[in-house]
Parts: C-alpha cells; sequence; structure tokens
C-alpha cells in the first residue's frame, strides 16, 4: 500500500523544464544593456557571460521567476557574476525563499553554466 502511493505520488513529479533559447537584440538599449527575448535564433542562448545586471532580472522574469528577479538587481548580479555562483550564494545569498532557490539554481543557473563551459572549451 505504501509503495504504491509513493509511486502515485512519484508519478506527479514533473521533469525540469529546458530553458527558452534567447537571442540577443542590441538595439534602443542605451544603458548597454543587451536585450533576452525567446527565440530559436543561432539555435542557442547568447553566452551569459556578456549579460548586463538587466540581463540576468530580465531572464529570470522570462522563466517565471517575476518575484525573485529583484533579488539578482539588488545583488548587482551581471553574467559574469551569475556564472560564478554556487548553490549556496543561490540559497543564501540572494535572502530567497528555498523553493525558488533550489529550482533557480537547479533548473537555470547550474544549466547555464554547465553550457557556458561546453561551448567556450572546445
Amino acid at each position: 500500500m505504501a509503495n504504491s502511493l509513493l509511486e502515485g505520488v512519484f508519478a506527479e513529479v514533473k521533469e525540469p523544464c529546458s530553458l527558452p533559447m534567447l537571442s540577443v537584440d542590441m538595439e534602443n538599449k542605451e544603458n548597454g544593456s543587451v536585450g533576452v527575448k525567446n527565440s530559436m535564433e543561432n539555435g542557442r542562448p547568447p553566452d551569459p557571460a556578456d549579460w548586463a545586471v538587466m540581463d540576468v532580472v530580465n531572464y529570470f522574469r522570462t522563466v517565471g521567476f517575476e518575484e525573485q528577479a529583484s533579488a539578482f538587481q539588488e545583488q548587482e548580479i551581471d553574467g559574469k557574476s551569475l556564472l560564478l555562483m554556487t548553490r549556496n550564494d543561490v540559497l543564501t545569498g540572494l535572502q530567497l525563499k528555498l523553493g525558488p532557490a533550489l529550482k533557480i539554481y537547479e533548473y537555470h543557473v547550474k544549466p547555464l553554466q554547465t553550457k557556458h563551459l561546453k561551448n567556450n572549451s572546445s
């Protein structure tokens, strides 16, 4: 009985969402910010190392973390900083609730770091 109950619970767990594909829009960006928008252009997201603070904020707003995105702005996290963040930085340094912080790190920060390393190691 307990096993079937657990199986039912775990059957409801969804896989993490995939990262949206992004493109760069440099027009009308007087503050030096790289515009981030959903797109399949280039077949991959632009290098997050080039993102300004507002690009990081807009990325997290776009992927559904509207409330938490402001923490990246308050802490002045640009793309280079984002790529250097550890799990502990996200869980404690941004002063976010644990649930969203875990999702932000596991489903977004870590994959962005992995893609950046993969794209820049070859």
